[in-house]
């Protein structure tokens, strides 16, 4: 009896809950058939680029084997020279100490330093820092199989703070060279170098940004910024990219506390390798000049010689009898574009012309008075002392 009651019930609400899915159905369909809210999501295919390779990032063993060989450590000394302060002159002041001739005599100290270098070439040719061996005596130069030997200095330049020194060893390991002008920012870089003596030490990161210049550290400064640590010790030593190419000779770090803050530079291989073979071949970089100043373009410039935008650079002063002068350049001239370069500011002209070997023509695309003018001047070589800005 229960039993047929309570089937009797289930019956009621089977058949009250197929009424009312009916009713529902009937008056409002869209209710009853709205489909389930989804979301598109855009991931692109696997390609080369994207797909992870076997022992790739996982491991940069293989690159560092190809060009830690090649990366040395530069010990410098050098003779200092040390006098007494001018009051030991004095012989009243000197009365004091018992007139000790010791304390005027002028007392002489060595003092060390520590770098990196690179092996460009099996003839024993290495690539560092002029700061590195800046001054030096004797230079030492110590190679990752445990030789050491003496090095001699074959050129060097301050105004690009590169180096070119030389060894005598058989069998010397050499780095390969990379391409620095087709880093992009986010490629992986290792820095690999004698960081505070400590030994070959390799750390990683990432371009942070390419053709840094206006740092004031070097006349021509087009550096490659990474985030990889480098440290004392480093200067003269290789960026390479994760192939194990050298891109970089790492030069200088930004820190308020001496040592790594993640924005450190290096002196991009396009540029270290022709001041290396302007060194090898005539003894000194070569490099054109033109004699030109120039300033970038303000918005204030641009209103007074009725420009329409600030691209180009205005010409101030130009050299008399120089090769500009003799092209027809003349201050107030707006510089656009050199050899079909557009030209943004000053130290793109600087960088620019000086690339220009002596005797080549250089094309300069100049606005006079709203006019576009095409100007051909010879290069000459640099003058030692002509200033950053011409």
């Amino acid at each position: 009896m229960r039993l047929r009651s309570l089937m009797f019930y289930l019956a009621q609400a089977i058949v009250l809950g197929l009424a009312i899915a009916f009713v529902v159905t009937y008056f409002w369909p869209d209710i009853a058939w709205r489909e389930a809210a989804t979301v598109e999501i855009h991931q692109t295919a696997p390609t080369a680029t994207t797909k992870r390779p076997a022992g790739g990032p996982a491991s940069y063993s293989a690159a560092v084997d190809k060009a830690s060989a090649a990366v040395v450590n530069i010990n410098t000394a050098k003779v200092v020279t040390v006098r007494p302060h001018p009051f030991f002159d004095d012989p009243v002041f000197r009365q004091f100490f018992g007139g000790a001739d010791n304390l005027i005599t002028p007392r002489k100290r060595v003092e060390t330093s520590l770098g990196s270098g690179v092996i460009m070439s099996d003839k024993g040719y290495i690539l560092t820092n002029h700061h590195v061996i800046q001054g030096a005596d004797a230079i030492q130069v110590s190679l990752q199989d445990g030789r050491m030997t003496q090095a001699k200095v074959v050129g060097s330049d301050p105004d690009t703070d590169v180096a070119v020194l030389k060894i005598d060893l058989k069998r010397l390991p050499v780095i390969t060279l990379g391409h620095s002008d087709d880093l992009r920012v986010g490629d992986v870089v290792l820095a690999i170098g004698n960081p505070f003596g400590v030994g070959q030490t390799v750390t990683m990161g990432i371009v942070s940004a390419t053709g840094r210049n206006k740092l004031g550290i070097n006349t021509f400064e087009n550096f490659i910024q990474t985030d990889a640590a480098i440290n004392p010790g480093n200067s003269g030593g290789a960026l390479i990219d994760a192939d194990g190419n050298l891109v970089g000779i790492n030069t200088a770090i930004f820190s308020q506390s001496g040592g790594n803050q993640g924005i450190g530079f290096a002196i991009p291989t396009s540029l270290a390798e022709n001041v290396m073979e302007d060194i090898l071949q005539h003894g000194r970089p070569l490099r054109g000049w033109l004699g030109v100043e120039a300033q970038a373009i303000t918005p204030q410039i641009a209103r007074a010689l009725e420009l329409d935008d600030t691209r180009g650079v205005v010409v101030v002063g130009v050299v008399r009898n120089g090769p500009a002068h003799r092209a027809g350049l003349q201050p107030g001239d707006v510089i656009v574009a050199i050899d079909g370069r557009k030209i943004t500011e000053a130290r793109e002209a600087l960088l620019a012309i000086s690339s220009r070997k002596p005797g080549s023509r250089v094309k300069l695309e100049v606005l006079r008075n709203g006019k576009s003018l095409t100007l051909e001047a010879t290069a000459i070589e640099r003058p030692a002392r002509a200033t950053a800005t011409e």
